[in-house]
């Protein structure tokens, strides 16, 4: 990751019927290698979370249509079961739709445009990151000059990073590029409960880039930023409205809160893939998934070397599990897009992305 060969999710070498993905349950004890033989694989892999992250599980809804092309299945059965599997995420439905658009047509060579679109997917994907991260690095350059070249703290929530996507990521992104450039950068964790995202992939692949990072637990953001710990938080975003309103893993939006009242810069950095330019009000329109309570009642680790599960709660503990909570447009500083830095708002958006805005 951060580099040219890192990929999350491609075509197994010299067998074409397999599509291959990183088991990302599995981080940061053991990187494991999964095979997707058939579209239900790649169900399975998007609604058990092996993929995370909206451009990833948009990606592997791609693969999976062009696995059910190869197999002579039903696509549309497939295309309905791929878009309920994961209802927040709007990257999940651009990409079905945009291969279904195929399907549609009667292309005569479906198995092979299908494998094409999805490698285009990805790669545009990559580049998009790449867009992000160029024109999020003068935020934190502006940040190292104002502080006289000394550590630029970025306090980052759940994983917006290379392996939610499919190199790069898009809230590290500019920490990538930053850390490329020799800026002194350094990473608050979240660990992003109950799910871990942070502390099992964001600080695993920090690491291995190399990038100076501290895991802390998720309520202890706002303490940081009383204490001018926290430069600058950058999230991701798993759906954004056309007015700036952003869906991200459950607890950011609390994080903005803290951030509003500390005087801290907020940024959301998205592809724009995952604007909704169909809605507009994100707390009534943007549907929240809510997921096995297990998820909340049980933690996940390793001991001498065997992956365990744990209960840590009563065994007659109501459990809820919400997966996303919406932060309002008025509470972001503004949105990191492969287009440019933008305000949250409307206006923002459709400077950037008119012809989506006019669509």
């Amino acid at each position: 990751m951060a580099d040219e060969g890192f990929r999350t999710i491609w075509l197994k070498p010299d067998d074409p019927s397999i599509v291959q993905i990183i088991d990302q349950r599995r981080l940061p004890h053991e990187y494991r290698i999964h095979d997707l033989a058939s579209w239900q694989d790649g169900l399975v892999a998007i609604q058990d979370m092996y993929v995370r992250g909206a451009p990833l599980i948009g990606a592997t809804a791609a693969w999976s249509l062009y696995l059910a092309a190869l197999r002579g299945d039903d696509i549309e059965r497939a295309a309905a079961a791929l878009l309920a599997s994961r209802p927040t995420a709007v990257n999940l439905r651009w990409a079905v739709d945009r291969v279904m658009r195929h399907a549609a047509a009667g292309t005569a060579d479906l198995v092979g445009i299908i494998r094409a679109d999805a490698e285009a997917i990805c790669q545009e994907d990559i580049e998009i990151c790449l867009g992000i991260g160029r024109h999020g690095l003068p935020l934190l350059e502006k940040i190292s000059r104002e502080k006289g070249g000394d550590t630029v703290n970025v306090l980052t929530h759940c994983n917006a990073g290379a392996l939610a996507t499919i190199n790069w990521g898009t809230a590290t992104a500019p920490i990538y590029l930053a850390h490329q450039a020799g800026l002194d950068v350094h990473v608050w964790v979240d660990e992003t409960r109950p799910r871990n995202q942070g502390s099992q992939l964001t600080a695993w692949e920090l690491a291995r880039n190399g990038v100076p990072h501290t895991l802390v637990v998720d309520n202890a953001g706002g303490h940081l930023m009383q204490h001018a710990h926290v430069d600058i938080v950058i999230t991701g975003t798993d759906r954004t409205t056309r007015c700036g309103d952003v869906a991200n893993k459950i607890g950011t939006y609390l994080k903005a809160l803290a951030a509003f009242d500390n005087g801290i810069p907020f940024y959301v950095a998205l592809p724009s893939t995952t604007i909704d330019w169909g809605i507009r009000d994100g707390l009534t329109e943007i549907p929240i998934e809510e997921r096995d309570p297990d998820e909340v009642s049980h933690l996940h680790g390793i001991s001498e070397g065997s992956l365990l599960t744990i209960r840590t709660t009563g065994s007659g503990t109501p459990v809820s599990n919400y997966a996303f909570d919406v932060t309002p447009a008025r509470l972001v500083t503004g949105l990191i897009t492969e287009r440019g830095v933008c305000d949250a708002s409307e206006p923002g958006l459709a400077g950037l992305f008119p012809e989506k805005a006019t669509a």
